[in-house]
């Protein structure tokens, strides 16, 4: 059973997904940070492909992007790194990233080093949905990848039907319509759209990620999908704490309390 499907089969709250840039802040951080991340208790490590491009992303991802690229970071680099990730940890592991390196590196090659690897799923957010139905649906089951779509308040009920339909482990739910970056609460116009899709009773669960940075909006994503994405709030953290292990830890205890 893919490890997503798992978790989300023995945890149906309170899920705690941490994005970091690999290659960031160190070219060879990427395998300490996910040993630290799984150590504290964190049930899902999004690994980023750094992207000298990335139209979702808010200026601390950005500037994580450019240093791991400037620390030699690629999907070559990558792939050797997380070589025997799986005989150190069993965290569901998802790679995010940007079409164009992937498809650089040849999209079929790409998901068969990650099923190699252990990865469990990828995120994609420049591919269209109609583009992976026509040209990325068959490589990603052929290696048993959950391709994990993202969802924002503009996206169509009928949209998010057919990717609950057509995709695998859960629902990337965007809390609203810009780039990632910390916030300090949600809005009205935030908890209707995620009250909205809850009610849509779709199949696959979700976790909503852009603005999670605090207890607050850690918990008020909790209160309305199965958990939450932390990415830029941890990214800061690696960048400004003495070591991995120290940013992680206030991490936790900044979005959890403990």
């Amino acid at each position: 059973m893919n490890r997503i499907d798992r978790l989300f089969q023995q945890k149906s709250k309170n899920i705690l997904s941490v994005y970091f840039t690999a290659g960031y802040p160190n070219l060879d951080d990427t395998v300490p940070i996910i040993r630290s991340l799984e150590k504290n208790g964190v049930d899902l490590i999004e690994i980023g492909i750094p992207f000298s491009d990335p139209m979702a992303d808010g200026p601390v991802i950005q500037a994580s992007g450019t240093e791991a690229l400037r620390n030699g970071m690629s999907l070559k680099v990558l792939f050797r790194q997380l070589d025997q990730i799986r005989t150190a940890v069993e965290t569901p592991l998802v790679l995010m990233g940007y079409l164009n390196p992937i498809l650089q590196f040849g999209f079929d090659r790409f998901c068969a080093e990650a099923q190699r690897c252990g990865i469990d799923g990828l995120i994609i957010p420049d591919l269209p949905f109609a583009e992976y139905m026509r040209e990325y649906k068959g490589s990603t089951e052929k290696y048993g990848l959950h391709m994990i779509m993202l969802i924002t308040p503009e996206t169509s009920e009928e949209r998010i039907r057919l990717i609950d339909e057509n995709t695998g482990g859960f629902i990337y739910m965007v809390s609203s319509a810009s780039v990632t970056g910390a916030k300090s609460g949600f809005g009205e116009e935030n908890l209707q759209y995620f009250r909205r899709v809850n009610g849509m009773n779709l199949r696959h669960p979700r976790l909503i990620g852009f603005g999670i940075s605090n207890k607050a909006t850690f918990d008020a994503a909790c209160d309305h999908a199965s958990g939450a994405i932390i990415g830029s709030k941890f990214v800061s953290l690696l960048g400004g704490e003495e070591s991995v292990e120290a940013a992680v830890q206030k991490l936790k205890k900044s979005v959890t309390g403990s």
